[in-house]
């Protein structure tokens, strides 16, 4: 009987917490769908009475939504895959080769995460100024390339560790390079590992705004981070229909990366343990 009643105080305490995360999402949702008038009204409801779409019409007239999408798309998707193409050979490479510049490296990537966004802000302005790349989509992805590697070092560096070497020296009696071992061998065990440092790189990437405010001025470059603060007033009041539909645009695309890639991700573990 006690263990009955610690498992469903358990199922209990997990469902309380889904609903505490899930609410935000939910609200969202509600507000979204919502007309200008059930919005002004005192008599808040948790549903709405009339669902419309005026306020995604609205938030498609007032904004340039789909363009901005379209950049935080490009931007995010680009700093992911680079960020994984440089974290991979790199991370195989600090944990196979033990040396005092790994050790170094290692420790600059713990002290790296600690600088916060203002401290770096004025020289990396200045830097990306010098090659003419503020104002610009690739300046904005060579930002979230270097503040999103020390991340993937870190956590790709523990999913080389946990493949055995043997495999590695089995592939070299082969005749395998280490180029070879790494794309034949290596790589497909780090499945559980890329996958997730693809789906943090890029949920990062998509979500970041305050380099994105900084260093995008155009209105056509701006990201959908960006955009969003459009529909605040000049003293805070914010339109709150367009502004609820457009978050919930915003919120969408990377919930669907998350689901698309969360098959891979656990097939890939059950294929790693496998060829473990």
């Amino acid at each position: 009987m006690r263990s009955g009643a610690a498992r469903a105080g358990q199922y209990l305490a997990l469902l309380c917490y889904l609903v505490f995360l899930a609410f935000p999402l939910l609200w969202l949702l509600s507000t979204a769908f919502k007309s200008p008038q059930e919005l002004g009204s005192v008599d808040a409801s948790w549903l709405p009475r009339h669902p419309s779409l005026d306020s995604f019409t609205a938030a498609f007239g007032q904004q340039p939504l789909a363009r901005s999408a379209l950049n935080s798309v490009i931007v995010a998707s680009c700093a992911a895959a680079v960020s994984v193409a440089i974290a991979v050979p790199a991370a195989y490479a600090m944990a196979r080769y033990r040396s005092v510049v790994g050790k170094a490296a290692t420790g600059w990537i713990l002290v790296s995460q600690m600088f916060p966004f203002v401290l770096v802000i004025i020289p990396l302005f200045l830097v990306l100024k010098s090659f003419h790349l503020i104002d610009s989509l690739t300046g904005l992805v060579l930002v979230y390339v270097v503040w999103n590697l020390p991340f993937a070092l870190w956590m790709l560096q523990g999913y080389v560790r946990a493949v055995p070497a043997s495999l590695e020296e089995a592939a070299a009696i082969d005749g395998c390079g280490r180029l070879r071992t790494l794309r034949s061998v290596v790589l497909p065990l780090l499945t559980p590992g890329l996958v997730a440092t693809v789906m943090f790189s890029f949920v990062t990437a998509w979500n970041e705004f305050f380099f994105a405010l900084v260093l995008l001025k155009s209105p056509e470059k701006q990201t959908m981070s960006v955009i969003l603060t459009h529909f605040i007033g000049a003293e805070g009041a914010a339109d709150l229909g367009p502004l609820a539909a457009a978050a919930l645009m915003a919120t969408l695309p990377s919930l669907l990366f998350f689901a698309l890639l969360q098959r891979r991700l656990v097939s890939g573990v059950m294929s790693g343990a496998v060829k473990g």
